[in-house]
Formats: C-alpha cells, structure tokens, sequence
C-alpha cells in the first residue's frame, strides 16, 4: 500500500459517510473501517475528525478556472445551456449533499459553498452579458438570473435526492432566458 493511497481511501471512506450518515454521526473508527486502515493512520493524516472534512470540501469541491464563454449574441438560453454543459463543476453527488448537510453547522463548509455559489453565479452573470450586450444596463436582472442558474446547478443533486426527479438544465436556461428577452 502506498501513501498517498491510503489518504485518498480515507477521504473516499468519509466522503461516503458523511454522505449518508451525516459528519456527527460518523466516527473516524468507521472511516478508518471502510477505508481499511488502521483508525491511527486517519488521526496521523488528519489530526481531528474536522481536519477530514475540511480537507473533503477544500479538495473535492471546486469550479476550475476556465475563462473561455462560449456566448451567443441574442441567445442566452443557448449560451447557458453551454455553460451548464461546460461548467467544470468539480463537486460529486456525495460531495454537493456533504455540503447542503454540514453548512448549517460547520463554518468552512457555508464558507465553501457560498463561495461556489459566487463563482457560478459571476461566471453566468458574466455569460448573460455576451449573450445580451444591450441588457448590460440592467445589472439587477442579470445578477437574478445567473444567481437562479447558479442555484439549480448546485442544488440538482440534492433536488434530485429529495424527490427523485432530474432538473433539466436546458429547460432552465430557457426559463430564464424568456424571463430576460
């Protein structure tokens, strides 16, 4: 076993956990099991079990830099529908409940997430200007649009935990498009 394989196997344990169990209801004894490893190499990585999740939420949820757009203008539907499909949005379905569950009471989590959800919503403000050269002047539309496309984005996986139905991310740039045209 190397190294670095058994950090990444903790850290794949925890993220499993926390996502099904919650962070208080997982004790880093069950990490250490399911990441078979003995539960000292987790405290030898990760000194507290807070270190565990903070480093899943710091390492495992990112917007990568990206600041090519490919917008159309006179078609915002069409340049967020893009954005969607291109957004690289480094976060799994584990990782977006991790962060909806834990943000109410860890503070780097909230930290996290509102920092992602600035990141989404500037890079589709920002999307819905080329798209709209002649709406730039209303600041206060665009910044609902992109803030209600950013929120589908980050909620999708949680929505579709919940209720089991999938948010079709063409059908809501559509949806925000006709609201701004």
């Amino acid at each position: 076993m190397r190294i670095g394989d058994a950090r990444t196997r903790i850290l794949d344990a925890a993220e499993e956990l926390f996502a099904t169990s919650g962070y208080e209801a997982t004790p880093a004894s069950m990490i250490a099991k399911l990441a078979n490893v003995p539960k000292g190499l987790v405290f030898h990585y990760f000194p507290r079990k807070i270190d565990v999740l903070v480093t899943l939420v710091d390492e495992r949820t990112l917007v990568e830099e990206d600041r090519d757009v490919e917008a159309v203008p006179g078609d915002p539907a069409g340049t967020l529908s893009r954005l969607a499909r291109r957004l690289p949005l480094r976060a799994s379905p584990a990782m977006r409940r991790i962060l909806f569950r834990e943000a109410d009471t860890h503070v780097s989590v909230r930290e996290r997430l509102s920092r992602l959800n600035g990141e989404l919503i500037r890079r589709a403000r920002f999307a819905l200007e080329l798209a709209l050269p002649t709406a730039r002047g209303d600041a206060a539309r665009l910044e609902v649009a992109a803030a209600t496309f950013a929120a589908v984005l980050l909620y999708q996986e949680t929505l579709t935990q919940l209720t089991g139905h999938r948010i079709d991310p063409d059908a809501v740039a559509e949806l925000i498009a006709g609201g701004l045209l």
